[in-house]
């Protein structure tokens, strides 16, 4: 039970009368007290300082003074007080003195030290993070805990400093007129001592300081490893473990997020590889997955940043564009994607060559998820069938690509195309070497030239067929040549099959034993573009082949980006100078001066030099001048089929005709 003391006081401050309760309290009796100033209930410092007379004059002033602190009884003992001065006036408003409550309040206070120890204890030892924070979010105190977790001291620090840049924003402090003794809960993301995300679970609550200022208090528990396994497991329900493309489940969350939140053109393309089955069946289904991880990250590195890929199930791969407006409409996204699935890739030492079928669909009205990928599905089926890629929303892509591709696998496994034989003259106008042009007498579209099959071979992947079939077909007709007793040279170009491909010195030995050829009448025509980017080891491989006789010739040179070392280095011994310049040589002196420099540099190297595309007796004349070893073109002969060019080498030296 709390104790008080009654007493009055003069208007001076001294004690005027005193009571049994304050005798108890204080210690003094009556007549010890009576008389004497305040001053001697305050410690010796509080006395000094005047503090007694101040508060006598806060209670004149403002009628009452009420105070809490620590005050003395008469054997020296502190006691922590209650004191409540009240101000005592005349009826005509003259101070009387003063009536002083005091109350001794010891024990609460004690019992509030010991809680505070209690608290302060806990706090220190709490494996959480505390922290007491004021209304604006500014720390006021901080647990070892949670300054480990941040790497800092915090006193003073405003809490919002503390988040990482991936947390939702806002203040830690309820805000908007929550109740005072509201408790909440809600996951935070802290920046940890090195800069990482420390994701939180935050409670908070509020309180009040003993002068009724409110406070909050803060509670940090780390859950980050709870977070990262959730995402662990997360991910591993949603990826590709082959490819690390997202599933099926992956794609089907990410499709119903752009449904809701909509306003843009969502399209899905759904692609199916076309006689993926093969692959498994002669190499095993570890290079079936090899080749699907191949194909995932060409399709991460080609497609915008705003897509996203995934693989459903076997060889079916699905692309999820929010907007396809921005990547160039559906047809536009379409292309590209097939291009990506259009390659040759190197497999187990051999280079396998994929395709892809592909169905679009774009979102319509309250579609959901699931419609989008059947109905992409269902696109994709109709592209596999050969009526081109489709859309749910429009009509079907043209079907000639896939219709030619068909068309030109049939004519080569069915002798459908033909070779026809242009001459490259020397200089005496004798015939040395004539090239092998593929032609294709489409049943429909007439006599289809290399410009027209090239392509189609490449989309489809049927170049390296192609050259095969070139390449044999033309060295059995040079060697019937040979054995008339004409000893020319049959140049063959070659795009599919590629110096870098592991079989391909031991498929150009195999066509010229099989032929019975000499090889030193055989000549390979690559681009410069396939030439400059070789390294060391198919480099190797083409001079083993030359110590046998094959000569490589160096096709469309000047059109490239090899450098004067680069072509030091490759085994080429015959270059050919691009007809873009040859049509110029009489007209442009800058054409000119590049057939001459080219020339020269033919020359110096030891390389036999051949003009292509000469068309008229200037041309001819300039080249003759400027040191061409070579030259072929209409002037002297079209290309031709195999007798005729049979017959024309009967002619040889071949006359020049009339300007």
């Amino acid at each position: 039970m709390r104790e008080y003391a009654v007493f009055a006081l003069d208007a001076q401050g001294h004690v005027t009368t005193w009571s049994t309760r304050a005798e108890h309290i204080k210690g003094y009796r009556s007549d010890e007290i009576i008389g004497r100033h305040l001053s001697v209930f305050y410690p010796e410092d509080r006395a000094s300082s005047g503090y007694p007379n101040w508060e006598l004059e806060q209670a004149a002033e403002n009628g009452v003074f009420v105070d809490r602190g620590w005050r003395v009884r008469k054997d020296g003992s502190r006691f922590w007080a209650h004191v409540v001065i009240t101000a005592q006036r005349d009826t005509d408003g003259t101070l009387d003195g003063f009536i002083k409550i005091t109350r001794d309040e010891s024990e609460a206070q004690q019992q509030r030290q010991r809680s505070n120890r209690r608290f302060t204890d806990l706090f220190e030892l709490a494996p959480v993070g505390v922290a007491l924070l004021d209304s604006s979010d500014r720390v006021l105190d901080a647990n070892s805990a949670l300054c480990a977790l941040v790497g800092r001291r915090l006193h003073g620090v405003v809490a919002t400093e503390l988040l990482h840049p991936s947390d939702p924003g806002g203040g830690l402090v309820p805000r908007h007129g929550r109740k005072a003794d509201a408790a909440e809960r809600h996951r935070r993301v802290l920046t940890g001592a090195a800069g990482e995300p420390v994701h939180c679970d935050v409670h908070c609550a509020a309180s009040v300081h003993d002068d009724g200022e409110p406070f909050w208090l803060a509670m940090f528990q780390d859950v980050t490893e709870q977070v990262q396994r959730a995402e662990a497991l997360h991910h591993r329900a949603t990826h590709d473990e082959t490819t690390g493309l997202l599933n099926r489940q992956g794609a089907t969350e990410l499709l119903e997020r752009e449904l809701r939140d909509g306003g843009r053109e969502l399209a899905v393309l759904f692609c199916d590889l076309d006689n993926f089955k093969r692959i498994n069946d002669s190499l095993g289904h570890d290079a079936g997955d090899e080749l699907l991880a191949v194909l995932a990250q060409r399709l991460i590195a080609a497609l915008p940043a705003s897509c996203a890929a995934a693989r459903l199930y076997g060889d079916e791969f699905l692309v999820v564009c929010p907007d396809v407006r921005a990547c160039g409409g559906v047809g536009q996204l379409t292309a590209k994607v097939a291009e990506v699935l259009r390659a040759v890739i190197p497999l187990y030492g051999r280079l396998v060559s994929v395709n892809a079928s592909i169905g679009a669909a774009t979102a319509e009205g309250r579609a959901t998820a699931r419609e989008l990928i059947q109905a992409a599905d269902a696109a994709m089926f109709v592209a596999k069938k050969g009526h081109g890629r489709t859309s749910r929303n429009g009509p079907p892509v043209p079907a000639a690509q896939l219709s030619l591709e068909e068309e030109l696998r049939d004519a080569l496994a069915c002798g459908g195309l033909e070779l026809r034989y242009q001459p490259i003259l020397a200089e005496d106008r004798s015939i040395t070497m004539a090239e092998a042009l593929v032609r294709w007498p489409h049943p429909i579209r007439g006599l289809l030239s290399p410009a027209t099959i090239l392509p189609v071979a490449k989309r489809g992947g049927l170049l390296p067929e192609l050259d095969r079939w070139v390449l044999r077909t033309a060295l059995r007709e040079a060697t019937g040549w040979h054995a008339a007793g004409w000893q020319v040279a049959v140049t063959v170009n070659v795009a599919g099959l590629r110096p870098d491909d592991p079989c391909f010195a031991e498929e150009i030995s195999a066509a010229i034993a099989d032929s019975g050829i000499d090889p030193r009448r055989v000549v390979l025509e690559m681009v410069e573009t396939m030439l400059v980017d070789l390294p060391s080891k198919p480099r190797a491989v083409m001079r083993d082949l030359a110590r046998t006789g094959v000569r490589f010739a160096m096709d469309d040179f000047g059109t490239g980006y090899s450098s004067l070392a680069r072509l030091r280095d490759l085994p080429t011994q015959i270059v050919k100078l691009d007809r873009r310049f040859v049509s110029g040589v009489g007209t442009d002196p800058a054409d000119l001066g590049i057939t001459r420099a080219v020339a020269e540099l033919a020359r110096s190297m030891g390389r036999i030099c051949v003009a292509e595309g000469v068309e008229n007796t200037t041309q001819f004349s300039l080249l003759h001048h400027l040191g061409i070893d070579a030259y072929q073109g209409f002037l002297f002969s079209k290309p031709l089929p195999a007798a005729e060019f049979r017959a024309l080498l009967g002619e040889s030296p071949l006359p020049v005709p009339a300007a």
